[in-house]
């Protein structure tokens, strides 16, 4: 078996070839594979270089060691759990060159330069009703100490939950498609909302929506134009997630809480303490572990993922029964086979690779790579879409990591939960242009031609 360092290797040029690849394609592609990369480096190439340099030593509150690869040995262990992870990058990066190919090759392609959306008065003004609506959802949440955290098994308040994703949504519209003539005026917008997103990051514990935030500017920049300026700010608003995650995170700890975290990261170089919050929590690597040691085909069948599927868009009012949660359904019946999980419940991240590991072996990683090459294209589709709902999901996978860190089951869950966000912002939609309609005949004034179109529904 190959040594660990020649499979970090071997993962670190899969991500590469992606990346060289990625600069040969225009605007929102070359944003979002590169931002696949850099998440998957961070699990797949950050944690087993840290792992395989310091050799940490398990301990309680410190789940950047794993006591399957201590016991086992890092050199042996990450080489063996990066096989899989390997044959998934190489397979990802081959339908990324092929695309790639096809879209040199082919005559150019008739997708908009501009999107439907951006800059449109009734979807700006319903992206501020939602940001509004869904920031009192949030506060809700706050004061009644029902926020969803990361890694809870469900909401403690569905309902609240549901109009915090409002917010969401309405934040990552506004950095992707407010428009202004004055550039102090969307300077000062799209920096509101990233402060936004930070604050509410450390409150519910996650890392996703100072990413999402991130993600959106850079998407934001490569529909108007790349400049110099531009790559420094979303360079700047990177290493801001980065170090401030971690710094707002220790501002909610007591001293003897910082004790015990100061001792955890003491057999750690003191360089690597300002990447440890969020190596802990890009932790694919992880899941690459609970999947080797469970080994292939050795979770659900293809009807079973096909059913779970299904339900999964389904309302779970029509259901009539509670839905399969694959982040659940992992921690208990994949990592448990490896670890003990009897006193835990919590929702886990997957990944597609080790995901599809599970289910069929190498063919699953290749059907799982594949599908979120499908998604990718599908999503780079539904930004420059004239549909409301397309446009909708589409700020959605902005947001919600599904095409980084779940696999199938988990991105069906993720559409299943945002479809009734859809509804709700079309809701919005409708009531924000009725409003200016009406508004307009009362002021006598004209309706400009094209500024209050109702959005197409699909």
């Amino acid at each position: 078996m190959a040594s660990a360092q020649f499979a970090v290797f071997l993962v670190a040029a899969a991500l590469v070839t992606i990346v060289v690849a990625a600069m040969f394609l225009p605007g929102v592609a070359r944003v979002f594979l590169i931002a696949q990369t850099a998440h998957w480096s961070l699990s797949y190439i950050a944690r087993p270089v840290v792992l395989l340099w310091v050799q940490p030593i398990p301990s309680y509150g410190d789940n950047v060691p794993d006591p399957r690869l201590y016991e086992y040995g890092y050199d042996g262990g990450i080489a063996a759990v990066l096989q899989p992870v390997i044959f998934g990058l190489w397979v990802y990066a081959a339908l990324i060159i092929g695309y790639v190919l096809c879209v040199r090759l082919r005559p150019r392609e008739t997708m908009p330069r501009v999107a439907p959306f951006a800059g449109e008065p009734i979807f700006t003004q319903t992206l501020f009703l939602l940001y509004g609506v869904g920031t009192l959802g949030r506060l809700a949440a706050y004061a009644t100490g029902t926020t969803d955290k990361a890694g809870e098994l469900e909401s403690p308040n569905p309902l609240i939950n549901l109009v915090t994703i409002l917010a969401t949504l309405g934040a990552v519209g506004l950095i992707v498609f407010y428009r202004n003539e004055s550039g102090r005026t969307t300077a000062l917008v799209v920096g509101a909302l990233t402060c936004g997103e930070l604050v509410w990051t450390a409150t519910v514990q996650s890392k996703t929506p100072i990413m999402g935030a991130a993600l959106a500017i850079a998407v934001r920049f490569a529909m108007t134009g790349w400049t110099r300026v531009k790559v420094v700010g979303v360079l700047s608003i990177t290493g801001l997630a980065i170090g401030g995650f971690g710094r707002l995170q220790s501002l909610k700890t007591d001293a003897a809480a910082k004790a015990e975290a100061a001792q955890v990261d003491a057999q750690y170089p003191t360089v690597v303490h300002p990447f440890l919050s969020m190596l802990r929590r890009f932790d694919l690597l992880e899941a690459a572990t609970d999947s080797w040691f469970a080994g292939p085909s050795s979770w659900l069948t293809p009807s079973q993922v096909a059913q779970h599927a299904v339900q999964s868009l389904i309302p779970t009012q029509l259901l009539g029964a509670e839905k399969f949660r694959s982040g659940a359904a992992w921690a208990e019946q994949v990592r448990g086979r490896s670890v003990d999980m009897s006193t835990v419940e919590v929702s886990l991240a997957e990944g597609n690779i080790n995901e599809g590991y599970v289910l069929g072996g190498y063919i699953g990683v290749a059907v799982g790579v594949t599908i979120t090459f499908v998604l990718l294209l599908i999503w780079i589709r539904a930004l420059y879409s004239r549909y409301l709902a397309m446009a909708i999901l589409g700020l959605s996978v902005i947001e919600v990591p599904v095409l980084f860190e779940r696999g199938i089951l988990g991105t069906v869950e993720m559409l299943g939960k945002y479809l009734q966000a859809v509804v709700l912002a079309w809701l919005a939609y409708l009531f924000v242009g009725e409003f200016r309609r009406r508004m307009e005949q009362l002021q006598g004034a004209p309706i400009p031609s094209g500024k209050t179109r109702t959005a197409q529904w699909v």
